[in-house]
């Protein structure tokens, strides 16, 4: 069996520099509060593209509703259609305010949360 080799101490310092350096109380806690905060980022944006993709998505078939019934209106004369015309306009108008509410929602979370 070989004797054992003492290591360099320079090398030793630069491992104990290294631990240190990434391995602090404070460099763990900045870490950690930047993780979070990218975290709670990336939740928030997501709540706002699926709000996005529900006013979209609520538009469209307002939209498809609205051109139904705005054909069927000039068709007939028929006054139901204009019931139908004012509930589309409803549900695009609660789709925006839903759209409002949630990016409002979002950005007071992201903005009370610690970034560091």
């Amino acid at each position: 069996m070989s004797e054992p080799t003492k290591v360099n101490a320079q090398i030793i310092d630069v491992i104990n520099q290294t631990q240190m350096a990434t391995m602090s109380q404070q460099v763990v806690t900045t870490s950690g509060a930047g993780k979070a905060y990218q975290a709670v980022a990336q939740s928030t944006a997501m709540a706002v593209q699926d709000a996005t993709d529900t006013l979209r998505n609520v538009s469209t078939i307002a939209t498809t509703a609205i051109g139904v019934a705005m054909a069927q209106l000039l068709a007939t004369g028929d006054p139901k259609y204009v019931t139908a015309l004012t509930q589309a306009q409803g549900m695009m108008t609660s789709a925006a305010n839903d759209f409002t509410s949630i990016g409002t929602a979002a950005s007071t979370v992201l903005n009370s949360f610690p970034s560091s």
